[in-house]
C-alpha cells in the first residue's frame, strides 16, 4: 500500500506532471453511490489485459457481493487485489517514479492513498547465445536487455542465499536500474565499497549502457588498457563472482561490467575453465604470443627496414629490397595506409547489414591487397604484416583489449618511424611502467606478478587443475 500526502487530488497532480502524455491511461470506475476508482498507467509499458484481469475484475467482482461493506476504505481494495505492492510513499515524484517502471495505480476516490500494481509488459528479447563471444564449448545462454531476467540467469548458476543484488537508480532523468552484484563471504569488503562509492558519486542525467557508467568510475580515463571487463554471459560472471570480484547489472543492456580486473585477466576466457588445463594454457600462451605480434610485428618491420637493414640476413634484406624498388612511399608511411585501410575495412564490417558486412570485408581485404601490391604502392611483404597483426588482433578474448591493442600499435608505430629500435624501447617502458602503477578498483594491475603472490600463478600464465584451484585468488585482498 501506498501513501501521497497531497493538497491537490492525487490523480491532478499526477495528470499535471504526465503533461498529456498520449500512452497515459486514466481510466475511471464507479462503484456503489459516490464511491469509485481510478485507475492509472501507461499504455506503451503495460500490459493492459493484466490491468483487466487482476486489478478490475476482483474489484466489480466483489462490489455487489459486499453490500455493507465500506468502499471508502483503502484496506478492502487492498485485500480483494492480488499482486499489491506493500508499500508506502510520500509524495506524487514516487507515484510518477511507479508509473514509469511500467505499475498501476489505483486511486480511490475520497482517499489521499493509492495502490501501485506491477503489470508491466513481458515481451522482451528471448534468451539467445552471446552476439560478441563466440562459444565452442559451454553454456550458450547470454544475457538479454531485462535486468531481471539477467538476475534468473545468474541465480539459475549460483544457488547461494549470500548472493547479494544491491540496487541502485542512477541518472536523473534515466532512472536505470543497477545491481551491484557480490558474494559478501568471497569478495573483500573494501573492493564493495568502494565500487558502492563510486557509483553513488555518479551524477549524470541518464545511463543508457553500462559503457556509460564505466567511464565514470574506473581509476584512470585515459588508458588504453580496459579497467572493467565487458561480457554478455552469465556463466563467465557467476565464475568471477565466486572468485571475489564484483558484478554491475544495468538495465537495457545485455552487457555486465566486471572488476576489479588484472592485465593477466585479460587473456582469460571461460572457456578456459571448460578445457583440460593443458589446452587451457597453451590457449593463453596463444593469446599472450598473439598480443605480442599484434602490437609490435608492424613497428618492428618500420624500424628494421628504416634504420636497422644490418639486422637482417643479406638475402632477405636483398628481397625486401627488391619489392621495395617501385614503392614510391617510405615504410612508415606505406605501413600507416595499410594499417588505417585495414580499419576502415574493419569498421565498414561491423556497419553494413550482416548480410553484406563479412563478404565485403573479406572481398575489400582481398581486392585492395592484391591491386596494391600490382600497382606498386606497397610491397607484399607490407601485405604480410598487416594481415598477420589483423588476425592477431581478433585473439583477444575480450574486445576492450583488442581496441587497446590497436592503439598500441599505431602508437608503437610512430615511434618506430622517428626513432626506431629506441623509440620501441621507450615505449615499451613507458608501457610497463604505466601497467605497473595502474590499478583497478585499488588493486594492482599487475597482480599477482607486481607484487608478486606465488598463490594466485594457478590462474595466471597457467591453468592447473581444478583440485589445486581450491582457494579464492588472494590479489583482489591486497590493495597496498
Amino acid at each position: 500500500m501506498s501513501k501521497l500526502s497531497v493538497t491537490l487530488p492525487i490523480q491532478e497532480q499526477i495528470r499535471n506532471r504526465m503533461k498529456e502524455a498520449p500512452d497515459f491511461v486514466i481510466r475511471p470506475f464507479p462503484l456503489r453511490g459516490s464511491s469509485a476508482f481510478t485507475c492509472l498507467y501507461l499504455s506503451s509499458i503495460v500490459e493492459s489485459a493484466l490491468v483487466d484481469e487482476f486489478v478490475v475484475k476482483p474489484i466489480l467482482a466483489a462490489v455487489p457481493l459486499e453490500e455493507d461493506s465500506d468502499l471508502g476504505d483503502l484496506g478492502w481494495f487492498h485485500r480483494r487485489i492480488p499482486f499489491v505492492q506493500n508499500k508506502e510513499w510520500t509524495d506524487a515524484d514516487e507515484g510518477i517514479r511507479l508509473l514509469l517502471e511500467g505499475q498501476c495505480l489505483l486511486i480511490p476516490t475520497h482517499v489521499n492513498l493509492f495502490l501501485s500494481f506491477d503489470v508491466k509488459r513481458s515481451d522482451y528479447r528471448s534468451v539467445t547465445e552471446p552476439q560478441t563471444e563466440a562459444t565452442v564449448r559451454g553454456p550458450r545462454e547470454g544475457f538479454v536487455e531485462d535486468i531481471g531476467r539477467n538476475v534468473a540467469l545468474i541465480r539459475k548458476r549460483l544457488k547461494s542465499e549470500n548472493l547479494v543484488f544491491e540496487q541502485m537508480t542512477i541518472g536523473t532523468k534515466s532512472m536505470t536500474k543497477v545491481y551491484l552484484t557480490y558474494l559478501p563471504d568471497v569478495a573483500p569488503a573494501g573492493v564493495v565499497e568502494e565500487f558502492r562509492r563510486r557509483l553513488q558519486a555518479i551524477q549524470t542525467d541518464s545511463i543508457l549502457e553500462s559503457s556509460y557508467m564505466e567511464d565514470w568510475i574506473q581509476d584512470k580515463t585515459w588508458s588504453p588498457f580496459p579497467q572493467l571487463i565487458g561480457t554478455e554471459r552469465p556463466d563467465a560472471v557467476t565464475g568471477k563472482l565466486l572468485d571475489g570480484q564484483v558484478a554491475l547489472l544495468t538495465d537495457g543492456t545485455p552487457i555486465a561490467l566486471i572488476g576489479p580486473v588484472t592485465f593477466f585477466q585479460l587473456f582469460s576466457s571461460p572457456e578456459d575453465y571448460y578445457q583440460r588445463p593443458d589446452i587451457a594454457t597453451l590457449s593463453r600462451w596463444l593469446r599472450m604470443f598473439a598480443f605480442m605480434l599484434s602490437v609490435f610485428i608492424p613497428p618492428l618491420y618500420i624500424a628494421v627496414v628504416t634504420f636497422h637493414q644490418e639486422l637482417l640476413p643479406t638475402s632477405l634484406l636483398i628481397n625486401l629490397a627488391a619489392q621495395r624498388e617501385a614503392v614510391p612511399f617510405p615504410a612508415f608511411l606505406e605501413a600507416m595506409i595499410m594499417m588505417v585501410t585495414f580499419e576502415i575495412l574493419r569498421e565498414a564490417g561491423l556497419r553494413m547489414p550482416r548480410i553484406a558486412g563479412q563478404s565485403i570485408s573479406i572481398v575489400g581485404a582481398l581486392v585492395l591487397g592484391m591491386t596494391t601490391v600490382e600497382a606498386g604502392l606497397v610491397s607484399a611483404a607490407m601485405v604480410i604484416v598487416v594481415s598477420i597483426t589483423a588476425i592477431s588482433n581478433f585473439v583477444s578474448p575480450i574486445y576492450g583489449f583488442g581496441v587497446a591493442q590497436r592503439i598500441l600499435q599505431f602508437v608503437f608505430m610512430l615511434l618506430a618511424g622517428f626513432m626506431g629500435l629506441y623509440g620501441i624501447l621507450c615505449g615499451t617502458l613507458f608501457v610497463l611502467i604505466h601497467l605497473v602503477s595502474l590499478r583497478s578498483f585499488g588493486v594492482k594491475y599487475m597482480s599477482p606478478v607486481a607484487p608478486l603472490i606465488l598463490s594466485d600463478f594457478k590462474d595466471t600464465i597457467l591453468r592447473v587443475p581444478r583440485f589445486w584451484m581450491k582457494r579464492t585468488p588472494q590479489m583482489f585482498s591486497r590493495k597496498k
